[in-house]
């Protein structure tokens, strides 16, 4: 999936904010670089996100 980075740093730091993701820097090479990871309550969340996708996915399978 191609996405700007005008929209995921942003979405990125937004999940962060929100508790969803942790970060830390970290210096490799010249330059410094930001490394994210999904956080407890971030996982918990992806956990109750992916049930209800596969519920809906069941009754849609259901439909056809």
């Amino acid at each position: 999936m191609d996405i700007d980075q005008g929209t995921l740093y942003p979405l990125l730091r937004r999940l962060e904010d929100q508790g969803l993701l942790q970060s830390e820097w970290k210096l490799e090479g010249s330059r410094p670089r930001r490394y994210y990871v999904i956080s407890p309550a971030g996982a918990e969340v992806l956990a109750q996100l992916t049930a209800e996708w596969r519920g809906l996915n069941e009754v849609m399978g259901k439909l056809t």
